[in-house]
């Protein structure tokens, strides 16, 4: 099991040691892949991040042997040709084999339905990605419910980012407040079949009550705190329900493995579950 030292020393390391450091994993997690589910390419709109360009973002990846990432594009939060950002990150997206492109979808734009189908049909992407707080509409817009039912109907997944940033540190002149999470049950009731990832969620242990038995809901790690939380996180949710996710570029993705492994709490089959297993059967359930 690695610790806080081996992740960020392994993670700095070049790549001849990146074998070694798959290899630790594999003691735990007996040689499965690691899957983010939570990564942007393209760059932050507010300041550069230091592994905003594609190629940097998928060598720390090899580095620290996180073998698939699932992808939307930054450019999605303030460009209003949704169709072209998604069709850039198609492209990029064939040029790695860890990325998985998930695209972006505008609930404020006349034409998102068309971009859904091409994101799902034509790019033969798995999901898409929701950015309520930047496009202007809350969960209990009926909006969201036409998205639900088309996307369950195309047989893609739905990512709602809760939150990008901390609202501390956000642009006096553009602030995104945290998704508003209390209209989801009622809308995950009304439409049947449809996967819904809520990422960056930071959320209370009485709210969670309310979430945790919702069908096909599932949570990432990206804005967990503290060494257990993970841990605490799947004993609440279930480890079926919980998928690793970093935020890269935003955040380093060392973080998210080091909160994750370094609890030591999670038994292997909980870990493989995290890792990738939930992953992989979300996108096999789509088949």
């Amino acid at each position: 099991m690695l610790n806080r030292r081996q992740v960020i020393q392994l993670g700095f390391s070049s790549a001849s040691v990146a074998a070694t450091k798959r290899d630790a994993i594999g003691a735990t997690v007996s040689g499965e892949q690691i899957i983010d589910t939570n990564a942007h390419l393209s760059q932050w709109p507010f300041r550069r991040l230091p592994l905003d360009q594609v190629e940097k973002l998928v060598n720390k990846y090899r580095s620290l042997g996180i073998t698939q990432a699932w992808v939307s594009s930054f450019d999605g939060l303030l460009h209003r040709d949704i169709t072209s950002v998604n069709e850039r990150l198609a492209a990029q997206a064939k040029i790695f084999d860890e990325l998985i492109p998930i695209g972006v979808i505008n609930l404020r734009l006349p034409d998102w339905a068309s971009d859904l189908q091409r994101c799902c049909k034509y790019h033969q992407m798995p999901g898409v990605r929701l950015f309520p707080s930047y496009h202007n509409y809350g969960l209990d817009d009926p909006v969201v419910l036409e998205l639900f039912r088309r996307a369950a109907d195309n047989r893609c997944f739905v990512q709602v980012v809760v939150a990008l940033e901390d609202a501390r540190t956000q642009h006096q002149r553009f602030r995104a407040e945290d998704v508003d999470l209390n209209p989801l049950p009622d809308a995950l009731s009304r439409v049947e079949g449809v996967a819904v990832q809520l990422l960056n969620a930071r959320i209370a242990a009485d709210r969670l009550s309310d979430l945790k038995n919702l069908d096909r809901l599932y949570f990432d790690t990206a804005r967990v705190d503290s060494t257990d939380g993970v841990p605490k996180l799947v004993e609440q949710v279930h480890a079926e329900r919980v998928m690793l996710g970093t935020h890269a570029p935003f955040l380093i993705p060392e973080a998210a493995l080091i909160r994750t492994y370094e609890s030591d709490q999670l038994d292997d089959a909980s870990l493989r579950a995290v890792l990738a297993g939930n992953a992989n059967q979300l996108i096999a359930g789509l088949a």
